[in-house]
């Protein structure tokens, strides 16, 4: 665990954002808005961590939103403040964690949040890694969009949990299935999710082109 209490529990600054923010993976943030300019500073000038959630419903910007449980601490890796205040802000996800309580959002968002690590799968996911791995190249491929993914994919974490966080990033998932990915309590779980989902845009792909080659042939 990181920076957490005995019973595995911490107050924490969060970030309720559009994306999903997972373990093992860099996060790009663009600051502007007041309360989140204020927890960036709050967050430098203590550990350099802050948590970050998927909005359920609502926006980023102007409050109001409905946020899921579930999320990922973060550690500001580098912080550069504009002429006008504003952030610019890289970080890189450190562990699932679990909102316990929502705390008062003045003067921004804050929980109690408690670790959630992986639990432990009780099989080899080496196969299942190796599978999400090759399937996510075909899938990225046929989109268009793989030209260095294969390169990215040769440099995931060692850990297979981490691993498995990496490839649900590196997927054409959007964010609702990402966190049904993040939510998955084991690795084996995620990936397995995580190549299902896969095979699923396989298939959608090979029916759109079995439609276009019908269509080329005026049948």
């Amino acid at each position: 665990m990181t920076d957490f209490e005995s019973d595995g529990r911490r107050e924490l600054p969060l970030f309720p954002l559009g994306s999903v923010a997972l373990p093992g993976v860099g996060l790009p943030l663009h600051v502007f808005e007041p309360r989140y300019r204020a927890l960036v500073m709050t967050s430098l000038s203590s550990d350099r961590l802050f948590g970050s959630v998927l909005i359920a419903r609502g926006s980023e910007i102007g409050g109001g939103d409905q946020r899921n449980d579930f999320g990922t601490l973060v550690r500001i890796i580098e912080a550069q403040e504009d002429a006008d205040g504003r952030w610019l802000v890289t970080g890189v996800g450190i562990e699932r964690l679990r909102v316990h309580e929502w705390l008062n959002d003045d003067p921004f968002p804050r929980a109690v949040v408690e670790s959630s690590p992986d639990t432990p799968n009780g099989s080899d996911t080496a196969p299942l890694l190796e599978l999400a791995r090759s399937l996510c190249v075909e899938v990225r491929r046929r989109t268009g969009s793989g030209a260095d993914l294969q390169t990215i994919v040769d440099l995931l974490d060692p850990d297979p949990s981490v691993a498995s966080f990496q490839l649900l990033a590196l997927s054409t998932l959007g964010p609702s299935d990402q966190y049904t990915g993040l939510c998955a309590p084991t690795t084996a779980g995620r990936l397995e999710f995580l190549c299902q989902s896969l095979r699923d845009q396989l298939a959608d792909l090979d029916a759109i082109e079995a439609l276009h080659r019908r269509e080329s042939y005026g049948e």
